[in-house]
């Protein structure tokens, strides 16, 4: 009973202090070792130097697993991105298709401009700061109060380009697949579905809340361009590279190699299927970055400025999201954490789908991050989730989808780091606009998430 008290008083702190915005580099251990204190067997005379031992080898341990095995991920992605916002490819996309929707559709110019860039793989942190001041042009133009364009840039960027959508690079799409054997593209149909439920939903419910508080319609500013950009055409071909060559060596090439040396213990005595969805998502970033160095050169005068810029931006995502899995790792080894396990794993015995999205809901609420949580998560429940699913038939590429698609739900409460983030870059509180990203980012992906469960469970993966 203590150690079960330690465990939710050491959840609530994370919470709480990560809300209050205490870095989680250092709050993670910290929490840890609170809910370690807690356990009886703690005190021992068998065990000194345990709560050491915990920090060192299962916190540290996890960590470092995670690092391993996405850094290449975080570390393409955000070089990726910083290149395309310096090279003023990201800002020509967003204005090209603002012009094209008009001022009139605001809210889905705005949508739109954050889905294309998201779904390339360009990080939703980039997307915010080049879209928002396009946005708020925007709506002024249409008599939209700029309160609600956090609502309209969390659908673009922290709903169906994160987890729906078949082939997205984002790091939620990336994390199952060694865990599941699966590539990007698993379950496309219902991945789509997903998306077009998040996608109309969250559009239905901007048009009616930004429609009850209309201003007075502004004139547009004159637009000044300043320095050589590329065209449209030019600005979004690394996107389509992205897009593209993810599904050529994920679904064609890569399946064809010859990789029978992976079972060696140099390799660590992996298949193929466990690898080859990240092998593709770094193929096709670095070809991507490849393509901008080479073609976008002269739009970008401090190309090894961008490069060093976004390697070391890199860090801070990829080090506090494999501390909130450390963290996870100590929670899960303590025996206090079984009964939780079990009290999961009971729920619904017979569609671990059900228990999987609660599970990985409730993570990524507590933890406040989408990959945070669903690290967690699989970490502890991937390998008995997918020997549930093999017993009752259930697809491994359902099983990957659902746990993205849950990733995205109860992560954008109010502590979470993104929510707070784009409401700074538009100069909101959660006061102002919060409700807003509540219902599109966090409420309606849920609905999909429940969605796809009915349907995977009556027709299987599509």
């Amino acid at each position: 009973m203590i150690g079960l008290i330690g465990l939710i008083v050491s959840l609530l702190a994370l919470m709480y202090f990560a809300y209050r915005g205490v870095n989680v580099l250092v709050l993670a251990p910290l929490c840890a070792t609170l809910a370690v204190l807690f356990q009886p067997e703690l005190y021992d005379s068998a065990t000194q130097g345990m709560t050491l031992a915990f920090y060192t080898q299962v916190f540290m341990g996890a960590l470092g697993k995670y690092v391993i095995q996405y850094f290449p991920v975080f570390l393409l992605g955000a070089i990726f991105g910083k290149l395309m916002n310096d090279s003023k490819a990201a800002e020509v996309i967003g204005e090209t298709i603002s012009n094209k929707v008009g001022p009139k559709h605001a809210i889905l110019a705005t949508v739109l401009a954050c889905a294309i860039l998201t779904y390339g793989g360009v990080s939703l942190f980039v997307v915010a700061f080049c879209v928002y001041p396009i946005s708020v042009s925007l709506f002024a133009q249409a008599g939209i109060h700029k309160k609600f364009i956090p609502g309209a840039i969390a659908i673009g960027s922290f709903t169906f380009t994160m987890t729906a959508l078949p082939g997205t690079p984002a790091i939620q799409n990336a994390i199952p697949m060694p865990y599941f054997g699966t590539t990007s593209f698993a379950a496309p149909g219902l991945g789509i579905i997903a998306g077009l439920i998040m996608f109309g939903l969250g559009m239905l419910w901007m048009n009616w809340h930004s429609g009850k508080s209309q201003i007075p319609v502004t004139k547009a500013a004159k637009q000044v361009t300043a320095g050589d950009r590329p065209s449209f055409l030019l600005a979004i071909t690394p996107l389509l590279i992205v897009i593209v060559a993810n599904f050529l060596f994920s679904q064609v090439l890569i399946p064809q190699w010859e990789a029978g040396f992976l079972s060696g213990t140099k390799f660590g005595g992996v298949e193929l299927k466990a690898v080859k969805g990240l092998w593709a998502i770094i193929l096709s970033l670095t070809l991507a970055i490849g393509f901008i160095l080479l073609a976008m050169r002269r739009h970008n005068a401090k190309t090894v400025e961008s490069i060093n810029e976004g390697t070391m931006g890199s860090l801070l995502p990829i080090f506090n999201t494999s501390s909130e899995v450390g963290y996870g790792a100590v929670i899960a080894s303590l025996a206090s954490f079984a009964v939780l396990k079990e009290s999961v794993m009971s729920i619904s015995p017979g569609n671990p789908l059900i228990s999987e999205a609660i599970a990985i809901n409730a993570l990524a609420g507590i933890t406040g991050s989408a990959s945070g949580g669903m690290s967690i998560g699989l970490e502890v429940l991937g390998a008995r989730y997918l020997e549930l699913a093999t017993q009752l038939n259930i697809s491994p590429d359902l099983l990957h989808r659902v746990a993205t698609l849950s990733s995205g739900g109860f992560d954008t409460l109010p502590h979470n780091g993104a929510v707070i983030s784009l409401l700074t870059i538009c100069g909101l509180t959660h006061k102002d606009s919060y409700l807003d990203i509540f219902v599109t980012a966090c409420a309606i992906p849920v609905i999909s998430t429940i969605v796809v469960i009915v349907l995977g469970s009556a027709f299987g993966s599509f």
